[in-house]
């Protein structure tokens, strides 16, 4: 549950959690979880194999360095221009208006899937000491503390238990 394997070139390459975590240098290591769990359910809708690492087109709201890192791990869309950030995706906030920026939508060979996070997974007490201006160093301790919190919480469960994906519709034009 804590890998995941695309394929370059033909050849089937594995990632670990440990090796996306260290790829991203570790200071939202639940973002990382986040990523990791985000491709797992929506890559086994893309393809009955591992996709082509370099044909994985990205779509999300998610602005963390941890998601944004694990994606470009696996699928090196960042680099070769393939992953879109964008906000409106999503609702503006994960509890009052799901799934807020926990939205991922990946596209491979004609393929798009979406993957939102169920809810429970994102608590309200880190949403909002993420979004306070201005922390004390207690509560960047505390910050810090829950980030660490969600990685250990989500790493074990299955994707489907943390992400929902869907089928879409082929793109038009």
């Amino acid at each position: 549950m804590d890998t995941i394997t695309v394929r370059e070139n033909g050849a089937d390459l594995t990632f670990g959690w440990e090796d996306l975590l260290r790829y991203h240098g570790g200071g939202f290591p639940g973002g990382v979880v986040h990523g990791l769990k985000a491709m797992q359910a929506a890559f086994r809708l893309l393809s009955d194999d591992p996709p082509e690492r370099r044909e994985i087109v990205v779509a999300t709201a998610f602005t963390g360095p941890g998601g944004r890192d694990a994606i470009e791990h696996v699928t090196r869309a960042l680099t070769d221009g393939r992953l879109t950030v964008d906000r409106s995706l999503g609702g503006a906030h994960p509890i009052d208006d799901p799934p807020g920026p926990y939205l991922f939508r990946f596209a491979y060979r004609g393929r798009r899937v979406e993957a939102t996070v169920l809810p429970g997974h994102v608590r309200a007490d880190f949403i909002a000491l993420g979004a306070k201006p201005d922390r004390s160093p207690d509560e960047e301790a505390r910050l810090t503390a829950l980030k660490a919190e969600m990685a250990q919480r989500l790493l074990p469960l299955p994707a489907d238990a943390v992400y929902a994906a869907r089928l879409l519709p082929p793109a038009t034009g």
